[in-house]
């Protein structure tokens, strides 16, 4: 989560104002993780390899956000966008795989041998970067009219069906690891695990271009959310590991998928001299929901969350966000209020919530003045 606290406030302005700032910004990030990692081939055993270490992942983050941010410009058509976001996906998975044989082998080595092979990978993506083109900059502050896209219905929507499904990566993630920990299942499992569900993400990067002909994205987004409830209920009665698997498959196919058709959503609507901003901001928030859907089976065990109860919670929260997501859809076609908006109007003015709100407010106010004259 650091890596997104630092680029929230500080690199997606930065993105946006400077000149040629898309380009620049992968420059700097490629060439900053470059020097970095020479750094800590000189500081394995020393102290000095962790806040380089951090560097690495802020600059990567930044490189992730930046790359987003220059698809719009380089695609012609903006119903291109899902296929261009996925093709991007596919590469990203084919060359990590393709660099996980030689890292391997190199480990054997020496973790410098590692580090140095980085270096040589970093080096190919700068010269890569030299040939993007210059994107456009917002040399003045965001504007009124520029702030009320990004906070559009439908991108508003969009953004909090993509937290959940974020949040319930997490949640997977972290559930499944305690589970298989508790029952004693061997490591390869959690390597199943993890493996379906990257297997999932790039499913759903090759799906989505074939896809996008037939239903827009906000209806893949929509679609996602569905499929994710039932395969959790069908994975629900056996709540296997073999069940468990195959829903982790689902799962990373589900964010993959509906994190493409995001992106194309906040591309195609949000003016283009602001992605960079709006692209921090929502990543950070996504990562936040990760934290958060990750935390809970942390701080629960086995024996209060078991397996089965997990799955059933997923697929009750992915049913009910998909319900809310695609009935705002169908509000906003016509002009209605969504049943978000219906419900959270319904929990204000009830009446016992106005009280326990009431409460709560008077309980932190007496604290915090004990606190302050303590």
């Amino acid at each position: 989560i650091a890596p997104f606290t630092v680029i929230g406030p500080l690199i997606g302005p930065l993105i946006d104002r400077l000149h040629g700032g898309r380009r620049a910004m992968v420059l700097v990030a490629s060439i900053g993780r470059a020097l970095l990692v020479v750094l800590m081939i000189r500081h394995l055993n020393s102290l000095l390899l962790f806040p380089e270490a951090f560097g690495v992942l802020v600059l990567g983050k930044t490189y992730h956000v930046a790359k987003s941010a220059i698809v719009p410009g380089l695609v012609r058509d903006k119903a291109d966008l899902v296929e261009a976001n996925s093709k991007l996906v596919l590469l990203s998975g084919v060359g990590s795989a393709l660099a996980a044989g030689p890292a391997l082998l190199l480990s054997l080595a020496g973790s410098q041998w590692v580090l140095g092979f980085a270096i040589v990978i970093l080096i190919l993506l700068i010269s890569a970067a030299l040939r993007l083109p210059k994107s456009s900059v917002a040399v003045q502050p965001i504007e009124v009219s520029e702030r009320n896209d990004l906070r559009s219905s439908r991108i508003i929507l969009a953004a909090s069906a993509m937290a959940v499904l974020r949040g319930m990566t997490g949640f997977t993630l972290f559930l499944v690891a305690f589970w298989l920990r508790g029952d004693g299942a061997a490591p390869g499992w959690f390597g199943a695990m993890v493996a379906a569900s990257a297997a999932g993400s790039l499913i759903g990067a090759l799906a989505a271009p074939i896809l996008r002909r037939f239903v827009q994205e906000e209806y893949l987004l929509g679609a996602v959310l569905t499929a994710a409830s039932v395969v959790a209920f069908i994975a629900a009665f056996p709540s296997d590991r073999t069940a468990v698997v195959f829903y982790s498959l689902m799962i990373g196919f589900a964010a993959g998928l509906g994190k493409l058709s995001f992106d194309a959503i906040v591309q195609r609507d949000a003016p283009t001299a602001n992605q960079g901003r709006s692209f921090a901001q929502f990543e950070t928030r996504f990562q936040l929901t990760w934290v958060i859907g990750g935390l809970i089976p942390v701080i629960t065990s086995n024996e209060v969350l078991p397996m089965r109860a997990g799955l059933i919670i997923l697929a009750l929260v992915s049913g009910g966000a998909a319900f809310l997501y695609l009935g705002g859809l169908w509000a906003l076609s016509r002009g209605r209020r969504t049943p978000s908006q219906l419900l959270v109007e319904r929990v204000g003015s009830d009446r016992r919530y106005k009280q326990a709100k009431n409460r709560i407010k008077s309980n932190v106010v007496t604290k915090s003045k004990q606190l302050f004259h303590n």
